[in-house]
């Protein structure tokens, strides 16, 4: 029996590394899965790949009904919900402060946080009528420090982690967790976009000079951090809530 037997989940952010990722795990872990993203065609391909365990809807979470759709979805589709991963997020531009605009601050937010927030406040009702249930969400370590050029995806991850804590407080008496996975460098499209911006002429040496940051000097993969978003899912994390989870290699310690 795996760990998420006969539990039903929602990813955002499917399409993408870590959210395919999460995907194939939890199907592994013996959940159904309804997966999300504004890209059809590689949620056709993963759906077909995963069976009769997994289903998907196309949803930009940066819009409220999109969000709303997505859960009435799963529960016609699963008859309810007891997992909601909110992965789905984006970069953003790589330029300083001062050259950003406010139309790339709103773009990130809507996105990275307003998607979280859509996401626990139509997705709990859900999870509340099953008993209880798990909400993880993807921050990233750049919820937790600084960087140079990142500044909407900084403020975003922040505000999210803000969002966790809160919502932890105020859904445990429903009996529903929420944390947050912070993912450090991980080798996928978002990693590559920040570095194709960052030097145009010289990724590579952008993904070097972030390596050298990593105690373990290397870059993670979407799977383990998908290991990670099972766990929290999980009944094995009964009596976590309202944490911010590294998989970082040591970025932060570091």
């Amino acid at each position: 029996m795996g760990r998420l037997t006969d539990k039903v989940a929602i990813i955002t952010g499917a399409a993408g590394g870590i959210g395919a990722a999460a995907a194939r795990l939890f199907v592994a872990e013996g959940a159904r899965v309804m997966l999300a993203d504004v890209a059809e065609p590689p949620l056709r391909d993963l759906v077909a790949s995963l069976g009769d365990a997994a289903d998907y809807q196309i949803c930009d979470v940066s819009t409220e009904r999109h969000v709303q759709d997505l859960v009435a979805a799963t529960v016609a589709r699963f008859g309810g919900v007891d997992v909601l991963f909110a992965n789905a997020g984006v970069e953003g531009r790589v330029a300083p402060l001062l050259e950003q605009s406010t139309q790339d601050l709103e773009r990130v937010l809507h996105v990275n946080l307003f998607g979280v927030w859509y996401g626990i406040k139509h997705a709990a009702p859900e999870l509340a009528r099953r008993g209880g249930g798990a909400v993880v969400v993807t921050s990233s370590v750049a919820g937790l420090v600084g960087s140079a050029g990142l500044g909407p995806y900084i403020a975003s991850k922040h505000a999210v982690l803000g969002l966790v804590k809160t919502a932890a407080i105020e859904l445990a008496p429903l009996r529903i967790r929420v944390n947050a996975v912070n993912p450090g460098p991980i080798a996928n499209r978002m990693m590559h976009s920040i570095e194709a911006q960052a030097a145009p002429d010289a990724p590579a040496a952008v993904r070097a000079g972030f390596e050298q940051l990593v105690p373990l000097h290397r870059y993670g993969t979407n799977e383990e951090v998908a290991h990670m978003a099972a766990f929290l899912a999980s009944d094995d994390a009964s009596y976590c809530t309202g944490g911010a989870y590294l998989v970082d290699g040591g970025f932060v310690a570091g």
